[in-house]
């Protein structure tokens, strides 16, 4: 036989009177605020079940509290291409962490570098309590502004300049430094950087640091130029590819190392781009590091290659951990504080001094 559709919504009051309890000892059941004997709790659930009643409306309770219980996480340049890096996973990894424990859900959206109204369009349609800016982003963005007007709190896992938004991030300036130090002191004088991507198009040919410094709205790519910059000048060159997975990094060097004399070294600003440079490096018969040294940055696990990659360690799953809990406390509207996490330098196999 067909069901026949319920007539009526059990709601939270005809649980309660079924129980023989008040609606405030049934709100206290699901609320799971306040201490409800044993018995009771058994009792108004077994008439739930009874009744059809699966707990309070959500549309609701949103309108009541003036909370939805959803974080919008906003991914520069595509979901596709952001979990594809270990390291963004990790830091989603951490942030769900977090916000699970508030028991609050996130929804995940795409900010397309080159269409930023997109992501604004669906924002406007949708209600959230907070967001979160997942990835190096410009230094200004639509999306922050469309949020600060409606009053939406903003953490960003990366660095954006903007007073609306909270920032979770490492001192990258200073991460990045360490990295060119690192070959300086090995005696490298001869190097090259493949560079995240600079906030417009891709650089193919290689620049010059400070070319792509001068190109560069990228506030985190910035920074970690600005590191190298510190220690080579603003000579070294530069390339900044499409994408910043393994394949921009064979891209990369496939340009870099094509003419004479060739760099000692290749400094990187993403660890799969440093796996793409080791294997073009390997494919032209290149031995990383005695005739080239590679350094990353970020610290996620290379299994696929023999050797131990020398990078920047940063925290990918506790940073995210960070930014959840800042945003709990900018929506039960508390008082949030910028937090720059530390980075470890980790010497691994493939950095030497050069030949």
């Amino acid at each position: 036989m067909p069901r026949t559709r319920q007539a009526t919504r059990a709601t939270l009051s005809s649980v309660a009177q079924a129980a023989g309890v008040s609606i405030s000892t049934a709100s206290l059941v699901y609320s799971g605020k306040g201490p409800v004997a044993t018995a009771t709790r058994e009792r108004v659930l077994a008439q739930a079940t009874l009744l059809g009643y699966t707990g309070p409306d959500p549309a609701a309770s949103s309108l009541r509290t003036g909370r939805c219980g959803v974080v919008a996480v906003i991914t520069w340049d595509g979901l596709a291409a952001a979990f594809r890096d270990p390291y963004a996973v990790s830091l989603v990894d951490g942030l769900v962490s977090a916000l699970d424990e508030a028991s609050t859900g996130i929804l995940l959206l795409p900010q397309s570098r080159h269409q930023p109204g997109h992501a604004v369009a669906r924002l406007a349609a949708t209600a959230v309590d907070a967001a979160v800016l997942l990835g190096c982003g410009p230094e200004s963005s639509p999306v922050v502004d469309h949020l600060q007007a409606r009053q939406v709190p903003v953490v960003t896992i990366g660095t954006m300049a903007s007073s609306w938004v909270h920032r979770v991030d490492v001192d990258n300036r200073a991460a990045m430094r360490a990295a060119a130090t690192h070959l300086h002191q090995l005696g490298h004088r001869r190097v090259a950087v493949v560079s995240l991507p600079p906030g417009g198009a891709p650089v193919a040919e290689p620049v010059t640091l400070a070319d792509l410094l001068a190109r560069s709205t990228d506030l985190e790519t910035r920074e970690r130029l600005l590191g190298i910059r510190d220690v080579f000048g603003p000579d070294v060159p530069t390339v900044a590819p499409h994408k910043w997975d393994i394949e921009g990094g064979k891209s990369a060097a496939e340009h870099l190392l094509s003419g004479q004399p060739l760099p000692t070294a290749i400094i990187t600003q993403g660890d799969l781009l440093a796996m793409g440079v080791i294997a073009w490096a390997e494919h032209r018969g290149l031995r990383v590091p005695h005739d080239l040294s590679v350094t990353g940055f970020d610290g996620i696990p290379t299994p696929w290659w023999e050797g131990v990659l020398t990078t920047v360690v940063q925290p990918g799953v506790h940073k995210g951990e960070v930014a959840g809990r800042l945003v709990l406390d900018l929506i039960a509207g508390r008082t949030g504080q910028d937090v720059v996490l530390p980075t470890q330098l980790r010497i691994g196999t493939s950095t030497c001094p050069p030949r």
